[in-house]
């Protein structure tokens, strides 16, 4: 019988800020963690107090703030989260070995196989096992959902998490054969992958329940939805996902964008928004212990034009001045090719490997058609990953992005 875990880190990004301002974020109950009002940023997450006013995730922040002005409002710690969700893991991986990273702060454990390594235990008994030893470790309150499947861990992890008025333990467990009833207690915006596109197509035909879902036969849903997705819902409300937990996957990409409050045409400023999103894409890709050879630029125009422009390189590449070189000259192509304001601009790395530290690299960079990267920049790359780590993300920041 499968045995599947979502381990969710409470609070993540409001934990991880306390952590790195003890006296500033520490103290502060009222606390939202995303982007500034005047970027067009997003809540990330709030502290449960400030969550009281309506403050949610996805949020934008000018509207957290008028719900809950007292707030305090503090940028994304990106490099210390990325640190507190690795040693996470590793707390993790010693129960079993398939861990599955859903995000920087939601695991799944595939336990399926372990009950003699257990003696047998229960397996709410092993999740309260898992979320003692992670506080006790990381000193990070986690809660656990559990079930058959990763869908029905998916659920169960909502009703384990601690809400205002709610007498959660932590953990909740969903006994196996009684997956479709769970799945009941939830509307159908709740179910993972049923988004508001979805969720109007079910209307127009009177779905607007599980329960609606569940009174129609298969051929119906298939007939009015298509044999592929007829089935998937079909499948989806009784609590059956055939997804496995998939162990040490690498990502496949690694990406940043923006959308501008104002429409930007000028090709200085956007090279130094694209400086920007590099610094951040390369600080990640750094902090995965990955490398990439393929850079994509991505822009979307004032009248909502999506273009992208790609470059595979020789060889995996970590050193901001190699990727942004790439990406200047993908952009400087896409805007020869359609002038015209931008509303959106994004870097995208993909080809990743892990980074093995190459021995032999170029000692300069003699080639005029494509950036090298070199052992001085490898070299400068690691010093600056050093100084941010003990100083913060700001403590080095290429001269284009200083404020005057």
């Amino acid at each position: 019988m499968p045995r599947i875990l979502l381990v969710d880190a409470d609070a993540f990004y409001v934990a991880v800020a306390r952590m790195v301002d003890p006296e500033g974020a520490g103290q502060a109950e009222l606390l939202i963690v995303g982007g500034s009002p005047e970027s067009r940023g997003v809540v990330c997450s709030a502290s449960y107090e400030t969550r009281k006013y309506g403050v949610r995730s996805a949020m934008p922040m000018a509207q957290a703030l008028r719900l809950c002005p007292a707030a305090m409002c503090v940028p994304v710690p990106r490099q210390a989260c990325a640190a507190k969700s690795r040693e996470i893991r590793q707390v993790l991986q010693r129960f079993t070995p398939v861990v599955e990273g859903a995000s920087i702060d939601e695991w799944y454990l595939d336990l399926t196989g372990t009950e003699r390594l257990y003696h047998d235990e229960p397996l709410e008994r092993t999740a309260h096992r898992i979320r003692d030893a992670v506080r006790a470790e990381t000193g990070f309150s986690v809660s656990v959902g559990g079930g058959t499947n990763k869908l029905v861990a998916k659920l169960a992890v909502e009703v384990a998490k601690p809400k205002p008025g709610n007498e959660a333990t932590g953990v909740h467990i969903v006994p196996p054969g009684t997956e479709a009833e769970f799945v009941r207690r939830f509307a159908l915006a709740d179910i993972p992958l049923i988004g508001p596109k979805f969720q109007a197509r079910l209307h127009r035909v009177g779905l607007r329940t599980v329960d609606h879902v569940l009174e129609q036969e298969l051929g119906t849903l298939c007939r009015w939805f298509g044999e592929r997705e007829g089935r998937w819902l079909y499948d989806r409300v009784r609590g059956i996902d055939h997804g496995r937990v998939a162990g040490r996957e690498e990502p496949k990409s690694l990406s940043r964008e923006d959308t501008f409050p104002v429409d930007i045409g000028d090709d200085a400023r956007l090279e130094r928004e694209l400086l920007r999103l590099v610094t951040r894409a390369a600080s990640d890709l750094r902090h995965g212990a990955l490398t990439a050879r393929t850079i994509t630029v991505k822009l979307r125009d004032a009248d909502f034009t999506t273009r992208q422009a790609s470059r595979t390189l020789a060889a995996g590449v970590v050193a901001d001045r190699v990727i942004y070189e790439t990406a200047r000259e993908l952009l400087r192509r896409l805007r020869a090719a359609r002038r015209g304001k931008v509303r959106l601009l994004g870097v995208s790395l993909s080809s990743l490997s892990a980074d093995p530290e190459p021995p032999q690299l170029a000692l300069f960079d003699d080639t005029e058609r494509a950036p090298t990267e070199t052992a001085r920049d490898r070299t400068l790359t690691r010093v600056v990953d050093e100084v941010r780590a003990r100083f913060g993300a700001d403590a080095i920041v290429p001269g284009a992005l200083r404020k005057p």
